[in-house]
C-alpha cells in the first residue's frame, strides 16, 4: 500500500513538473476594455490601386483604428507583460501547454489581413496563407528576427516560425496591395492579447503578485495618457504596474481621447 502511495506522489510530482504550474500557486486574469473618448468615429476607406477588378469588390476601411460604432470599443490594442532584458518570464500556467506548439494563422482575404493583429509565441508556428484569386505579398519587418518576405499565390500557403521574441508588434505589409497593413506580436511567454471588436481584452492566468504591463496601438504608438472612470492617468511609455490577485483583475473602461490618435 505504501509503495502505492509514493507511485501516486511521485506520478504527481511528474505531472506538476510537466505542465509548469507550480504547487500552491495562485493565478488571476488582467482584462481591459479601450474606448473611443470623441464623437462617432467612421473610418474612411483605402485607395485600391492594383487588381482592381478583384479587391475593388470588397469594402476597404482603413484598420490603422478601429472604432466599434455600437459601443465605442477600439479593437487591435496590444498588451503584453513587459520585462525589462535580464528579467525571465514567470512559468506559464498550464492551461497554455496545449497551445504551445500550435499554428496561428495570418491571411490574405478580400485584399486585407485577417485578422489584422495577432500574437505569437516563438513556440508557434505561423500559417500566411491566401485565401483570395490573387497573388499577394508578405512582408513582415521584424527586428530580432530575420525579416519575412514571402510571395504566395492564389490559395497558397507558407509556414514559418520565429524563434526570438520581439520588443514591440511588427508590420505587415503587401508590396502588390500598399493599402494592406497588419502587426504581429512575436513573445516568448503567453502572456499577451489583443482587444477584440469591443475593445476588450483578457490576460489569463497570470502569477499572483505584482507584474508591469505594457500597451500599443499603431496609430497612437504607446498609450500613455488615459482617462479611467473620468480620472486622468498618465502610463509612461505605455506601461503599468498592476498587482494581480487571484481571479478577475478589472482595469475597467480605459477612454482614449482622440488626441491620442493625432498624426
Amino acid at each position: 500500500m505504501m509503495r502505492f502511495v509514493s507511485a501516486l506522489v511521485l506520478m504527481a510530482v511528474a505531472v506538476g513538473s510537466w505542465t509548469g504550474t507550480a504547487a500552491g500557486q495562485q493565478y488571476g486574469d488582467l482584462t481591459a476594455t479601450f474606448v473611443y473618448g470623441g464623437n462617432e468615429f467612421v473610418a474612411g476607406p483605402l485607395q485600391v490601386t492594383s487588381d482592381k477588378e478583384f479587391c475593388g469588390k470588397f469594402p476597404m476601411p482603413d484598420e490603422s483604428l478601429t472604432v466599434n460604432s455600437e459601443n465605442q470599443g477600439i479593437a487591435n490594442v496590444f498588451a503584453w507583460l513587459f520585462l525589462a532584458r535580464t528579467d525571465k518570464a514567470p512559468e506559464p500556467h498550464s492551461s497554455y501547454a496545449e497551445t504551445a506548439g500550435s499554428e496561428i494563422h495570418l491571411d490574405n482575404n478580400q485584399c486585407r489581413f485577417d485578422p489584422h493583429a495577432v500574437v505569437l509565441r516563438t513556440t508557434q508556428t505561423l500559417v500566411i496563407g491566401n485565401s483570395d484569386a490573387v497573388g499577394h505579398n508578405c512582408k513582415i519587418d521584424t527586428f530580432a528576427n530575420p525579416p519575412i518576405n514571402y510571395t504566395i499565390p492564389a490559395g497558397g500557403k507558407f509556414e514559418h516560425q520565429l524563434k526570438v521574441a520581439e520588443r514591440l508588434p511588427a508590420r505587415v505589409s503587401c508590396s502588390i496591395h500598399p493599402w494592406m497593413s497588419g502587426w504581429l506580436l512575436v513573445k516568448d511567454n503567453p502572456y499577451m492579447a489583443v482587444s477584440d471588436k469591443d475593445g476588450k481584452l483578457v490576460i489569463k492566468n497570470l502569477p499572483v503578485g505584482k507584474w508591469t504591463f505594457q500597451f500599443w496601438q499603431e496609430k497612437a504608438g504607446y498609450i500613455d495618457d488615459v482617462s479611467i472612470d473620468g480620472q486622468t492617468a498618465k502610463w509612461e511609455r505605455g506601461r503599468l504596474e498592476v498587482e494581480i490577485k487571484p481571479g478577475t483583475n478589472d482595469l475597467g473602461k480605459v477612454t482614449l481621447a482622440p488626441a491620442v490618435f493625432a498624426d
